[in-house]
């Protein structure tokens, strides 16, 4: 059957990257949508569009139902499941293929028998894939630890836990159990050795209806936080050719064992001592799919419609790879507070275009980061002849990329790119444990006092004491390298009177600014004089070249430094050239009324209170770090904890509150004779 108009059950960039196949095939795209999705890049880039009533994934695109029922009032005659949501759920495939619609993925039987890890891990047994052999935690002993404890069900960490003392297994076995039903409706939990510094290694594989199965190199995903993928590349890193050998063989066998169709990945945890492990198949297409797709020189989501259609792969073996490959996922969350998600509006989002890059997204400039779903923003691709090659160019577009409005882990991709142990390609899944407090540093080289004073010198440009219609500095064409324009002498301008004293701009004047996310204050002085060009004031060896509302040139003790500036409402955003800085200004003269009380428990993002601790009530006593509300955003589950032992004297929170960043959720009265160190909300794993 010939495919000619595709929905895809999902959103956010799959939907984008999956459209764009689709546009060079000539096949109409159709979009599904929840109300907080109603005005998404997905959205708009889709020839039809059907809303899903409601904002919540469980009351749109976990509706199985609500989606077969939008592709056939949109006439669609198949359906594609991207990742996440309902792409592994058999019952989902069942349906749609039950409707007489073509599903692109992989066969029910397949997806069912890949469902359960444990089941899964029984299969593997019998097709001889190499594994690790289970543990049973009722008879559990010091020689078995550590453990890990997975959810048989789902995935994306949630579940999980390493347990290190057997003290503590039957209360993470609880906790596991009871977060694995709440997120996949199967309590089911299983333990299996916990591999110390492994690798996390897949192997794509891609098969068709006619006996032929492609293992399409390697992937190294072991750069994770809270057992995400932060970073991926092909093909995996220092690698022997006995090794590869033999993780493509046990993934061509796995794959064979279930009679897959189309793309999935065998993923493996290598040990230090280079034995690989299965951990699971996922039956659908992966997030980090493009390091496969640049190296092989293949476009894998065409690949899934053609096999779909029931045509072979275009030949028994895949084609030979290609130089090398490195993904970093752009997140909305500050790493250097406990990875907590952000959400607000996406003022500006560029990444340079260029030979060997490829940004894959669900946002443009002007969108807005939610808090219902990933707070994945966009995955930025490098591809070039080398590894080397390949990290020096990801690092670079990163680092020029303008990206305004929520914190993200920008800087962190680059610092992690850069860092000795992964230019080395020392690489295991306890990376960021040992290196995240200095990732989030701050940096060496870094500049904001420059960035400061050039964010006032646009602003003193923008504001009334400078005469924009005379030109007073050169315009953004200097900036680029143009011949200097030499500017006009404007009349003095009156000075401004406000109560007793005046503004005279050209004396000095001072400007406050807070740098974002740190906290830093910075002060910059300076001064218009009557040539209306404004100047640093105390600022020895830097000197002004050009400056504009957008644009500013500095010459900073003889080196020339451009910086890009935005404003919106009280943020500005500066660009240089190997570093990026957001600011808050601050008023003038502080508010001694923003205060909060001594105790105050306050949201640390928007988002939905799902419980509280047993038992919580005003008037209660608490101990400190003990978990008092759970707060969940943007998949993510956050405890609040008690911040000192002492008496709850206030409670806002409840179960099913939305809350907005800020919001006051309790009151803590510490009790004085208390000396416990006072703890920080902690994350829970992400879905």
């Amino acid at each position: 059957m010939t495919i000619t108009t595709l929905l895809v059950a999902n959103r956010g960039e799959i939907a984008c990257r999956i459209f764009r196949t689709c546009r060079d095939l000539g096949i109409t795209t159709v979009a599904v949508y929840s109300d907080a999705d109603a005005d998404a890049l997905h959205v708009r880039e889709a020839d039809l569009a059907v809303r899903l009533p409601g904002a919540a994934p469980a009351d749109t695109y976990l509706r199985g139902d609500l989606v077969v029922a939008a592709a056939r009032a949109a006439g669609a005659d198949a359906v594609h499941p991207g990742y996440g949501f309902l792409s592994e759920n058999a019952a989902f495939a069942a349906a749609v293929q039950e409707t007489g619609l073509v599903w692109v993925g992989p066969p029910v039987k397949a997806i069912e028998l890949m469902a359960s890890k444990t089941r899964a891990k029984e299969l593997m047994a019998g097709a001889g894939v190499p594994l690790l052999a289970p543990v049973d935690p009722a008879t559990a002993g010091e020689d078995d630890l550590p453990l890990l404890l997975k959810a048989a069900s789902g995935g994306g960490g949630r579940g999980m836990r390493i347990v290190r003392e057997l003290a503590s297994l039957p209360g993470e076995l609880l906790a596991a159990a009871a977060e694995a039903a709440s997120a996949f409706g199967d309590g089911e939990v299983f333990a299996e050795p916990y591999v110390e510094h492994g690798r996390h290694v897949e192997v794509q594989v891609m098969a068709d209806a006619h006996d032929t199965v492609w293992a399409l190199g390697t992937r190294d995903c072991s750069l994770q936080r809270r057992h995400q993928k932060v970073i991926e590349e092909a093909p995996a890193p220092g690698l022997d050719e006995a090794l590869l050998t033999r993780l493509h063989e046990a993934a061509v066998a796995a794959a064979r064992a279930v009679d897959y169709r189309g793309a999935g990945t065998v993923e493996f945890l290598v040990s230090a001592e280079g034995r690989p492990y299965f951990l699971e198949m996922n039956t659908r297409l992966q997030v980090e799919h493009p390091v496969t797709e640049a190296v092989f020189g293949l476009d894998l989501v065409a690949l899934q419609l053609r096999v779909a259609e029931g045509e072979p792969l275009p030949a028994p073996e895949p084609p030979q790879p290609s130089g090398h490959a490195v993904e970093a996922r752009l997140y909305a969350e500050d790493p250097g507070r406990d990875w907590q998600p952000q959400t607000g509006a996406l003022l500006t989002l560029e990444v340079p275009e260029g030979p060997g890059l490829r940004l894959d997204t669900g946002y443009t400039g002007g969108d807005t980061i939610g808090v219902h779903y990933d707070p994945m923003i966009a995955k930025v691709i490098a591809h070039a002849p080398t590894r080397t090659e390949a990290v020096r160019l990801l690092a670079r577009a990163l680092e020029r990329a303008r990206i305004h409005g929520p914190v993200t882990n920008r800087d962190l991709l680059v610092r992690s790119l850069r860092h000795p142990d992964f230019a080395a390609a020392r690489l295991d899944t306890g990376f960021y444990d040992r290196h995240l407090a200095d990732l989030t540093a701050p940096a060496a080289g870094r500049d904001p006092s420059t960035a400061a004073l050039a964010a006032t010198l646009a602003e003193a440009v923008r504001g009334p004491e400078a005469v924009r219609g005379a030109e007073a500095v050169r315009g953004p064409e200097a900036v680029r390298g143009a011949e200097a324009v030499r500017p006009t002498r404007p009349a003095a301008p009156a000075p401004a009177r406000f109560g007793a004293w005046r503004n005279v701009p050209s004396q000095s004047q001072r400007k406050r600014y807070r740098s974002e996310p740190d906290g830093t204050e910075h002060e910059v002085a300076y001064r218009t004089p009557r040539t209306g060009i404004p100047e640093p004031y105390e600022t020895p060896g830097t000197r002004v070249l050009t400056a504009t509302p957008g644009h500013v040139t500095l010459e900073v003790n003889g080196v020339t430094r451009h910086f890009a500036i935005a404003t919106h409402a009280d943020r500005v955003h500066v660009d240089a050239a190997d570093a990026s800085y957001t600011f808050t200004a601050l008023p003038r003269f502080t508010d001694p009324a923003t205060h909060t009380a001594p105790g105050s428990l306050l949201a640390p993002m928007p988002g939905t209170v799902v419980r509280l601790a047993e038992g919580l009530a005003a008037g209660g006593t608490v101990e400190a770090g003990q978990p008092l509300i759970w707060l969940e955003a943007m998949k993510m589950e956050h405890r609040i904890l008690a911040p000192a032992s002492g008496t709850l004297t206030a409670l806002h929170a409840a179960p099913g509150h939305q809350v907005e960043v800020g919001a006051l959720l309790a009151v803590v009265q510490e009790d004085p004779a208390a000396t416990t160190p006072v703890p920080r909300p902690v994350p829970e794993e992400t879905v």
